[in-house]
């Protein structure tokens, strides 16, 4: 992976990074000669053998965990890309909602702990350790399903209404940051349909060409990320660098 508008020894922060995308991701990130260090933040911890990795266990849905692992992370930055590449479409006792008579409230609930308010939280503490006197993105995965304007189908209540809600809270801190700091960028990302297990019961509908690996997301997404700039900033943008509208 080559960066074109980063500058050299990038410091990042992959949160989530026992995933499908979020393993891919710092894979890619290591492969770069112009990374120096990856910080892995996970639940598992789990472990990985480059030694520009640093591993990191923590709770996005614990403040105490995420405050934790903000002080530690203070003393290594300041951090030129954090990505939050986490999200919950099923398991954990939930499934997407074909009609209304499926919703619950322990569904709707559990969706919004993982893809709104985790992701929110992290950016309270995460966001500050930005650096400012240079380009910086904090970027985190949404879904063009959270897209209000582009919903023709239906279904999907929980995990629809926790993206944009999630689109919502970039939206909003890339106004409240962007009055301070012009260098830092604030997005969300669709990463297209890729084969992991969260997608992994609604493959069967996807176009031929259109189920990515894990590793072609990825290293899209990074050129996303490469190629963004201040005034893209709380805007949603797909694999291919698209704008999604909300």
């Amino acid at each position: 992976m080559k960066f074109e508008n980063f500058g050299r020894d990038l410091k990042c922060v992959v949160v989530g990074s026992s995933g499908g995308i979020g393993a891919a991701l710092i894979d890619r990130l290591v492969a770069s000669d112009q990374v120096a260090r990856v910080h892995a933040l996970s639940r598992s911890g789990r472990s990985h053998p480059s030694p520009k990795v640093a591993n990191l266990t923590f709770d996005f849905t614990d403040e105490d965990s995420l405050f934790a692992a903000a002080q530690a992370l203070q003393e290594v930055g300041p951090f030129d890309l954090i990505l939050v590449a986490t999200g919950l479409l099923q398991g954990e006792g939930i499934s997407p909602e074909k009609n209304m008579r499926a919703l619950s409230h322990d569904g709707l609930a559990k969706s919004f702990e993982i893809n709104t308010i985790g992701p929110a939280m992290t950016a309270k503490h995460f966001v500050p350790l930005l650096r400012r006197d240079e380009k910086a993105v904090f970027a985190a995965l949404s879904a063009r399903v959270g897209s209000i304007s582009d919903n023709r189908l239906g279904g999907w209540y929980a995990y629809r209404a926790s993206k944009a809600a999630l689109n919502m809270v970039l939206k909003t801190l890339a106004i409240e940051i962007g009055r301070r700091f012009k260098n830092q960028v604030i997005v969300g990302l669709h990463p297209g349909t890729v084969d992991t297990g969260l997608s992994k019961p609604f493959q069967g509908n996807v176009p031929e060409g259109k189920l990515f690996t894990p590793e072609l997301s990825a290293e899209k997404l990074l050129g996303v990320v490469d190629g963004l700039s201040f005034e893209d900033s709380g805007n949603l943008f797909d694999w291919a660098g698209e704008q999604i509208s909300f």
